[in-house]
């Protein structure tokens, strides 16, 4: 009578087989534990993003209407004090490198770009960016709405279209992404914001390496409660102006 395929196996060849065996089926499980993880850390994102554009267009909506009458008053300050158009719009970079026309109500007089050339000797900020606290470029209205962050009311447009969010690391012109070290590219792994960590921390006395440093902790971090932690500490932030000009 013919021995069955497990007779003809030498003990040596059983013990490999088995052992194969069962690295297969450590194997299979690992690889269903990680689909789990997978799949339970894309359910989380969608959710999180999902809360996150619920909370913008909400908010976003409301403060339109609300600041409607504060917005009607800056565009007649703005015609009134100096001639140019009364939205100024910049190309920025979003969320993955994507560019988008940034919205602003005008703070500088029409030539101010010209300028920037002129006074980058006098640059008080360091990395990419540009600051300088007594610009000659901005407009007597355009100090003001700028230190009540009454100019960048008109972003909240960008908030309805997708391209900004309410809380986000602030959205970079594009000939600063491209001296951004490969650090803090990762600030472009979020949708860009009106407000975020860096707002509520100093603004604009903080150095770009902090910047960057908040910005990638609130990337990490992120969640509907930070978000609306952040919005909330934003009020106060603008109405005391620390670190505006």
């Amino acid at each position: 009578m013919q021995a069955s395929h497990e007779e003809q196996l030498d003990p040596k060849a059983a013990r490999m087989l088995a052992i194969f065996a069962e690295q297969r089926f450590q194997r299979s499980r690992s690889n269903q534990r990680m689909r789990i993880r997978m799949l339970t850390w894309i359910i989380r994102t969608k959710i999180i993003h999902s809360l996150k554009r619920g909370l913008d267009v909400s908010v976003a909506s409301a403060m339109i209407v609300v600041s409607s009458p504060l917005m009607v008053g800056t565009v007649i300050a703005i015609k009134l004090d100096s001639p140019g158009p009364v939205l100024f719009h910049q190309v920025r970079v979003g969320k993955d490198g994507e560019h988008f026309a940034c919205y602003k109500f005008r703070s500088m007089y029409i030539d101010a770009e010209r300028r920037k050339a002129e006074l980058m000797a006098k640059n008080e900020a360091d990395g990419p960016v540009f600051k300088m606290k007594d610009d000659p470029r901005i407009t007597r209205v355009g100090r003001i709405i700028r230190k009540l962050s009454i100019d960048e009311l008109p972003q909240l447009f960008n908030v309805l279209k997708g391209e900004m969010s309410l809380v986000g690391p602030r959205p970079a012109i594009p000939s600063e992404v491209d001296r951004y070290t490969y650090e803090q590219i990762g600030r472009l792994h979020a949708t860009p914001g009106i407000t975020g960590l860096q707002q509520v921390s100093g603004r604009s006395n903080l150095d770009f390496k902090r910047w960057v440093e908040l910005d990638l902790k609130y990337i990490a971090e992120q969640s509907l409660w930070k978000d609306l932690e952040i919005l909330i500490k934003t009020i106060p932030a603008v109405l005391f102006t620390r670190g505006a000009y």
